[in-house]
C-alpha cells in the first residue's frame, strides 16, 4: 500500500472513539518494527519523524525512500502515514517537497498572528497535494530536539481559530509534556480539553507526550475527542533496556553476537511489544 494522508484515518478514529498511534522512527529497525506490528494488529499507523531524526537519517528524501521500500517489501496492507513531528515552517515545506504524506507545523511558540499566517500558507499547499496538516496551539512541556517548553493549556478560542483555517488535526496543550513525567505532575486538564472539543467539533485532536500518561487518562482523553496520540520516549526506554540486557548478559561476545543485526534485535522486539500494547490501549487494533 502507498503512503496515505492521516486525514481519513483520524476522521474514522474520531467517529469510532479510538485513537491512532503516531510512533517516532529513528532508524531502519524502528521503522520496520512499527510497520510489522501495525500489519500484525491490522491497525492504521502514523510514522512520525522529528527534524532531529530527519537530520540523523541524512535527510527527508532518504526517509521517504526507506519507508516506501518497506511498505512494498514487507507487503504492508494497513494505512500508513509518514508525518513530520513538531516541524518548523521550513521543515514542513521540505517534507512536503520530499514526499511526506502528512506534516505538522508547530507555530505554538510564535506570536498567534504569525502562527495563523504560516498555517494558512501550509493549508493551501497541503490541500492541493492531498497532504494532511497538523497545527498546534499551546506549547507542550518538556524537551523535543532541544526545544524546551514549560507546558501550558491552550486557549480554546485560539484552538477554534486555528481549526477553522482548514487544518486536518489540532495539537493542543492540556498539561501534557514530552519525555518522562515528574512525580509532581498534576495530570491532564480535561476541563480544557472538553472546552476545546466543544468549539472544534469534528476536528481530530492530538495528544503529544503520550509516554507516562496513565491509561485511564488516555482513554478519557480519547472519549473527549483525542484521535492521535504521539509515543516516542517509551519506545526509546524499552529499546535501551533490551539492548543493555543483551550486552550485560554477554551475548554480544557469544559467536557473532556483535553482529548489529543480532545486537539490535532484542530492542526491536521490545519496540514491537510496546507498540502493540499502545495500540490495544488506543483501541486501534483491527481498525485498518
Amino acid at each position: 500500500m502507498a503512503l496515505v494522508s492521516a486525514k481519513e484515518m483520524l476522521q474514522k478514529a474520531k467517529a469510532g472513539h479510538y485513537a491512532v498511534g503516531a510512533f517516532n522512527i529513528n532508524n531502519l529497525e524502528w521503522t520496520k518494527a512499527i510497520l510489522q506490528t501495525a500489519e500484525e494488529c491490522k491497525s492504521p499507523v502514523i510514522l512520525a519523524v522529528s527534524e532531529g531524526a530527519g537530520k540523523y537519517m541524512t535527510g527527508y528524501k532518504t526517509i521517504v525512500g526507506m519507508v516506501k521500500g518497506m511498505l512494498e517489501e514487507l507487503n504492508i496492507t494497513v494505512p500508513v502515514a509518514l508525518h513530520l513531528d513538531h516541524g518548523s515552517f521550513a521543515g514542513a515545506k521540505a517534507c512536503i517537497n520530499a514526499g511526506f504524506s502528512s506534516v505538522m507545523f508547530d507555530g505554538s511558540a510564535l506570536p498567534f498572528d504569525e502562527n495563523i499566517e504560516k498555517t494558512k500558507i501550509l493549508v493551501d499547499a497541503c490541500g492541493v497535494l492531498g497532504i494532511s496538516l497538523e497545527a498546534e496551539v499551546g506549547s507542550i512541556g518538556g524537551e523535543e530536539d532541544g526545544v524546551i517548553g514549560q507546558g501550558e493549556c491552550a486557549d480554546p478560542q485560539e484552538c477554534k481559530t486555528i481549526a477553522d483555517l482548514g487544518i486536518d488535526m489540532l495539537a493542543c496543550g492540556i498539561g501534557n509534556i514530552h519525555g518522562k513525567y515528574p512525580e509532581n505532575w498534576q495530570g491532564l486538564r480535561f476541563d480544557v480539553l472538553d472546552n476545546i472539543q466543544a468549539l472544534t467539533g469534528d476536528m481530530p485532536l492530538v495528544l503529544h507526550g503520550g509516554t507516562g500518561i496513565p491509561d485511564d487518562q488516555i482513554k478519557k482523553a480519547i472519549a473527549l475527542g483525542v484521535s492521535k496520540i504521539n509515543v516516542n520516549t517509551e519506545c526509546q526506554l524499552v529499546f535501551a533496556e533490551a539492548t543493555r540486557a543483551y550486552i550485560e548478559a554477554g551475548k554480544d561476545l557469544q559467536g557473532k553476537g556483535f553482529d548489529p543485526r543480532k545486537l539490535l534485535a532484542p530492542g526491536a522486539e521490545a519496540i514491537k511489544a510496546k507498540v502493540k500494547e499502545k495500540m490495544e490501549i488506543f483501541g486501534s487494533i483491527g481498525k485498518a
